[in-house]
């Protein structure tokens, strides 16, 4: 299944004993293209108001009544290791994060999640006390590259030859976090319509003039099948999608 990230924004986190807050945005590494947290604000009802929610911790989704139900306790979340959320969040900060709730790192195996294709469970991490010792360590490239979905949806996008439109949303996967599409808003450029474009075809960003270049040229954008947004995305538009730009797709 694949969702719009934009419903996750304002839905409410639910902490196994109560709620502790609704989530603000969405950070993604610029890699995998994978959503890696959840920022939620608290409300106040932290000193730091914000927190990070990996999706090792999300139990499920209830998108009827808006809530992330989560495996946590509000005490476990409350003794997390404090992260500005203000500022780019940092990969020591994630390997204390991570290793402070017992989660691999997701950039330290070949998969999306680094030794495994899906953020599930381990058992270690479920029935590993609070503030115990991790039984491993994890490896600590020195760069970060979390990107915040609020900031990036807005970008332009750039074709081979012109200017196509803007990034309004994105399509994530509901199994793996992976982000599938870039949803892009044509009407700068071609009134009226929505196209989806697969990070894959990115070929660079330029994060300070906030432009997304693709190797795709305009007239075939102007071409492909549109995206309705108040439609629900299924696979037989997506199979007409790749059919059209003769591409295998993801699944295959």
């Amino acid at each position: 299944m694949l969702y719009r990230m934009e419903k996750l924004i304002g839905m409410t986190i639910g902490a196994s004993d109560g709620e502790i807050g609704k989530v603000k945005d969405v950070y993604f590494d610029d890699h995998h293209w994978t959503a890696r947290y959840l920022v939620v604000d608290t409300g106040g009802w932290l000193e730091n108001k914000s927190v990070l929610i990996s999706p090792f911790s999300v139990e499920k989704i209830d998108w009827d009544l808006d809530v992330v139900h989560l495996r946590l306790s509000r005490q476990q979340i409350k003794d997390s290791p404090p992260i500005d959320t203000n500022k780019p969040v940092s990969r020591q900060h994630e390997v204390d994060f991570l290793g402070y709730y017992g989660y691999p790192g997701y950039w330290g195996g070949p998969l999306v999640w680094g030794p495994m294709s899906y953020p599930v469970m381990l058992p270690a991490a479920t029935e590993r006390p609070l503030n115990a010792p991790l039984p491993g360590h994890i490896p600590a490239p020195i760069d970060s590259h979390l990107r915040s979905a609020n900031e990036v949806a807005g970008y332009h996008l750039q074709a081979t030859d012109v200017s196509i439109g803007h990034v309004e949303d994105f399509m994530v996967d509901s199994e793996n976090w992976a982000i599938r599409y870039l949803v892009v808003d044509t009407r700068n450029w071609w009134p009226g319509k929505h196209v989806i474009i697969p990070p894959q075809w990115i070929k660079r960003l330029e994060w300070a003039e906030r432009i997304i270049y693709v190797e795709v040229g305009s007239e075939t954008i102007q071409h492909a099948p549109e995206f309705d947004p108040a439609m629900e995305f299924s696979r037989v538009h997506e199979t007409s999608l790749y059919r059209y730009y003769q591409q295998p797709g993801y699944w295959q």
